[in-house]
C-alpha cells in the first residue's frame, strides 16, 4: 500500500511550517540528567577547572534546547544566562529539602544516601529547575523535564505548581501534583497521593483548579485533595486514602474511619460458608 502524496505533502509542512518545533528529548534528558551529578555528585571533578567546563557545557545544551524553541539566539542566550544566575537560589532550596528528608525520616542514614537514591529527592529537583525554566515563559521544555521525572521516578509535579521550602516527598509513586497548586513550607507527602482539580473542562484552563496546602502539612499515602477552593489549613494531617473536596481548619486531622473484623473461631456465618 503507498502513501498518498497529499499525505506526503502534510506531513513536509508540518516539519517546515512555523508551529513545528524540533525537540531534542534525548539532550533534555541529558540536560537533566548531567546537571543534577554536577551540583550534587560532584566527585568526577579533579579540579575547579574541571567543574567550570562542565558547566559551560550544560550552558551550551540549555542553549541548543531553548534556541530550537525559539528560534533566536539572543533570546535563548538570555534564557540561559538567567537559569543560571538562578541556580545558586535553587541550589540552596534542595538542600534544604534533602536536609528535610534527613531529618525527619528514620531510613535515612546520610545525606549521600538522599542524592544517590531518593526519587523524591531528584523528582523535586527536576520540578525546581522547570519550574524557575517556567517563570521565565520558555515553552516545552519545562513539560518536556517533568515528564522525563515522571517516567524515572512515577512523580508527576507541574511546572507550573508553587512548592515552598523544606518539601519531602516520601517514596512517591503515583504523586500527582497539579498546574494550580499551591505548597507552603514543611509539607510531606507519600505515595499515592493527588492534588487534583475537580473539574478538568478546558474552558477551566485560566482559572485556579487545584488545592493550596499550607505549612507543616502531612499528607498520608493515597489520599485525593481536590479543587482550587480547598485549602488544607497549616499543621493539619490527611490520612491515607481520603478523599477531601473541601477546606480544612488548621491543626485538622482527617481520616477515614474503616471497620476492620478479625476472624475468630467461631464459624463462619452462612453468607461466607460456601464451597467452590
Amino acid at each position: 500500500m503507498s502513501v498518498s502524496p497529499d499525505f506526503i505533502q502534510q506531513i513536509f509542512y508540518r516539519k517546515h511550517c512555523k508551529s513545528a518545533v524540533f525537540f531534542d528529548k534525548k539532550k533534555a534528558e541529558y540536560f537533566v540528567e548531567e546537571l543534577y551529578k554536577t551540583l550534587f555528585l560532584p566527585g568526577n571533578f579533579k579540579t575547579e577547572t574541571e567543574l567550570k567546563s562542565k558547566f559551560k557545557t550544560l550552558q551550551n545544551a540549555l542553549f541548543y534546547l531553548i534556541k530550537n524553541i525559539t528560534n533566536d539566539q539572543l533570546l535563548a542566550e538570555r534564557q540561559v544566562e538567567v537559569l543560571f544566575n538562578a541556580l545558586p537560589a535553587i541550589y540552596d532550596k534542595l538542600m534544604l529539602d534533602a536536609t528535610a528528608i534527613l531529618e525527619v525520616d528514620p531510613a535515612t542514614e546520610s545525606l549521600d544516601e538522599i542524592l544517590w537514591a531518593y526519587p523524591g529527592f531528584f523528582a523535586t529537583y527536576i520540578y525546581r529547575i522547570s519550574h524557575q525554566l517556567w517563570t521565565q515563559e520558555v515553552k516545552n521544555l519545562p513539560r518536556i523535564m517533568t515528564e522525563y521525572g515522571h517516567s524515572k521516578t512515577g512523580i508527576d509535579i507541574h511546572p507550573a505548581a508553587s512548592i515552598g521550602e523544606n518539601f519531602f516527598i516520601d517514596h512517591g509513586t503515583g504523586i500527582v501534583i497539579g498546574e494550580t497548586t499551591r505548597i507552603g513550607n514543611h509539607v510531606k507527602i507519600y505515595q499515592g497521593v493527588t492534588l487534583g482539580a475537580l473539574n478538568v473542562a478546558k474552558d477551566r484552563a485560566n482559572y485556579k483548579r487545584h488545592p493550596d496546602i499550607e505549612d507543616h502539612v502531612t499528607i498520608y499515602s493515597g489520599a485525593t485533595i481536590l479543587g482550587g477552593c480547598t485549602t488544607i489549613g497549616r499543621g493539619s494531617i490527611i490520612g491515607g486514602n481520603v478523599w477531601v473536596t473541601q477546606s480544612v481548619p488548621p491543626n485538622s486531622l482527617v481520616y477515614h474511619k474503616s471497620e476492620i473484623r478479625i476472624k475468630d473461631n467461631n464459624p463462619l456465618p452462612d453468607s461466607l460458608n460456601f464451597i467452590i
